[in-house]
């Protein structure tokens, strides 16, 4: 029987980039991508900077952490795994169809391989096939899980085709709740994950993105009558990755993992919803969120059931001697 699903999982995998920048392949439909300051070389060393001492936050507050470094040298985004696989408490994992050319590299057997080693996987489905016919579903990026209710939010856009969705849903068991959000420029939200997170006793969501009242109304309904209160984002808030959060399961209880700049924009009112239930752990992510993608973005959470009863092991960390390390 597989273990009552929990929304905050307890360990996480994440990505070191070599060669990290904002890819201009996919800036074309995601309005939150800017150019940073500094050479090349400059960006990609504190962006490798960054991901480490995120991920030693992260492992000091108690959650497990999986860093695998990129062994592509080449994919500017594979700072965000979380677009091309999720994990479920069921044992099922997912690889996804990316919608960028550019991205589709960033999909890493080794890894998933690695995962089954320490983790019960019976099975994984592996919908990348579709690309092939033009379907495309951007993982937990597309969709924002309610891993209790099962429940994949949605906001239409071109990193979803419905048919992939659906296809998805039947297989996992998910009901899918699809809705239209934009910025205020009238642009589509790329990743629904900057719009929204879904928390265990509340969620975070720009609900003024979403333009249809009716919409809107349902989106606000169906999370509460889940449970949760809603904290309402601003579009300001979403501009600075508000939205972009994941709880986790940490030592002395659950955390809500989001960068220092968003933190910063929350009212008194919004922080006491959230810390009425996790404790909010900032990190420090200026470089990488240039690409458009925040904390939410760079963690893939692990919702599988270890093959011990012991700690959960480490992956190894291999640096590559190549790379210059910051500091």
């Amino acid at each position: 029987m597989a273990p009552h699903p929990v929304q905050a999982p307890p360990a996480v995998v994440m990505i070191r980039p070599h060669q990290f920048s904002p890819n201009p392949a996919t800036a074309i439909d995601n309005a939150f991508q800017s150019l940073p300051d500094g050479t090349p070389g400059e960006v990609a060393r504190a962006a490798y900077g960054e991901v480490t001492v995120m991920a030693e936050r992260l492992r000091d507050a108690g959650v497990s952490v999986h860093l695998y470094e990129d062994v592509t040298h080449t994919a500017p985004d594979s700072v965000f795994p979380n677009n091309w696989f999720p994990t479920h408490s069921s044992g099922q994992i997912a690889v996804f169809p990316m919608h960028s050319v550019s991205r589709r590299s960033e999909r890493r057997p080794d890894l998933i391989d690695d995962l089954k080693s320490r983790y019960h996987v019976p099975v994984v489905y592996d919908y990348s096939g579709l690309e092939h016919d033009g379907l495309f579903l951007e993982g937990t990026g597309s969709m924002v899980l309610d891993h209790v209710h099962r429940v994949a939010y949605v906001c239409r856009s071109n990193r979803v085709s419905e048919p992939a969705l659906q296809r998805f849903c039947t297989d996992f068991g998910y009901h899918a709740f699809v809705f239209d959000a934009f910025d205020p420029s009238g642009t589509r939200i790329y990743h629904t994950n900057v719009l929204m997170a879904v928390a265990t006793d509340y969620a975070l969501i720009g609900l003024s993105a979403i333009t249809d009242a009716r919409q809107r109304r349902r989106v606000r309904g169906h999370l509460e009558a889940t449970g949760r209160r809603v904290v309402d984002l601003t579009m300001e808030q979403l501009t600075n990755f508000a939205g972009n959060a994941i709880e986790l399961q940490g030592r002395a209880g659950r955390v809500l993992v989001m960068s220092e700049r968003a933190v910063h924009t929350l009212s008194a009112d919004q922080l006491a919803v959230i810390e009425a239930s996790s404790t909010i752990l900032p990190v420090d992510i200026g470089t990488i969120e240039h690409a458009g993608g925040s904390a939410r973005c760079m963690l893939a959470g692990i919702h599988l059931t270890p093959r011990t009863g012991g700690d959960i092991e480490e992956v190894q960390e291999v640096p590559d001697p190549g790379l210059v390390r910051p500091g």
